[in-house]
């Protein structure tokens, strides 16, 4: 099974990220034009939340507040839940499952060093079994 580590190589670690006093509707056009579901709320290198499509849903339109006006650290989830580079994409899905989140951003050190998905580690798992399948299948013909 894959590390994070082999899947930030492989997908890259761009971090994106937006201050906590930035207005949400900048957050939202971030996550658009990236075209991702989250961003990591940072202050210099400080990881202070994440903010995804959801919060947005819930705690600004839910709310009737302006995307405009509001904060984005009014709406983040300042409780995040990190891995490290090291930590297996099995580790990952279980604590992604148990937390109900779609994003967790990677520390190594104390220094954010990217983010993975849901579909980050789906797209690994994929992989792995057909790796698997590949080597089961010239060991049977072999």
């Amino acid at each position: 099974m894959q590390l994070v580590k082999q899947v930030l190589d492989t997908k890259g670690g761009a971090i994106h990220a937006i201050e906590p006093e930035q207005p949400v509707l900048e957050a939202i056009r971030a996550m658009a034009d990236k075209r991702i579901g989250a961003l990591l709320v940072m202050r210099g290198t400080q990881l202070l939340g994440i903010v995804s499509e959801r919060d947005y849903a819930r705690k600004v339109i839910l709310q009737g507040r302006s995307s405009a006006a509001t904060p984005v650290r009014e709406i983040m989830s300042a409780s995040v839940l990190t891995v490290a580079p090291g930590d297996s994409v099995g580790q990952c899905m279980k604590l992604m499952t148990g937390q109900r989140v779609r994003h967790l951003p990677v520390v190594d050190n104390g220094r954010v060093v990217g983010v993975v998905s849901i579909g980050d580690l789906v797209k690994a798992v994929i992989e792995d079994q057909a790796q698997e399948l590949e080597h089961m299948q010239r060991y049977i013909s072999g």
